[in-house]
């Protein structure tokens, strides 16, 4: 009888099982995370918007300016006196070229008040000289 209680424990013995999982409710599982992005971040991302066209005319004039400086950091200063909306355009990369044309990054900060938001873009020289904004987008830093 001990042999078969013993031969009894060691078959069962595989298996194991927490018996307070037997009597609790289940734990519910954490969603799985699929993305890079944050909620919270991807959410500010669809909120942030570009600014009034008025103002964004300014910027894009800054933006001819600063890059016909030349200079890989330079930054022009704009302001609407009409909106009271502020900003800086500063150049944040070296020439390179896009279909034949030479293009620059920049980045552009815009204060309307005491809200302050950053663009992104890209523009492009014209054969005129003029440098054509090609891209723009609201930026949020990481």
């Amino acid at each position: 009888m001990v042999a078969g209680l013993a031969a009894a424990g060691l078959n069962l013995g595989g298996c194991s099982m927490d018996i307070g999982s037997m009597f609790s409710k289940p734990v519910p599982e954490a969603p799985d995370i699929t993305g890079s992005i944050p909620k919270q971040a991807a959410t500010a991302m669809a909120s942030v918007k570009l600014p009034p066209e008025p103002d964004l005319v300014l910027t894009r004039a800054a933006v001819n300016e600063v890059l016909s400086h030349g200079s890989p950091d330079a930054s022009v200063p704009w302001e609407n006196p009409k909106t009271g909306a502020r900003g800086t355009v500063t150049a944040i990369a070296s020439a390179y070229t896009v279909d034949n044309t030479p293009c620059r990054d920049f980045l552009a900060s815009y204060v309307d008040g005491v809200t302050q938001s950053w663009m992104r873009g890209e523009a492009c020289r014209q054969e005129s000289g003029k440098w054509e904004v090609r891209s723009l987008r609201p930026w949020i830093g990481s």
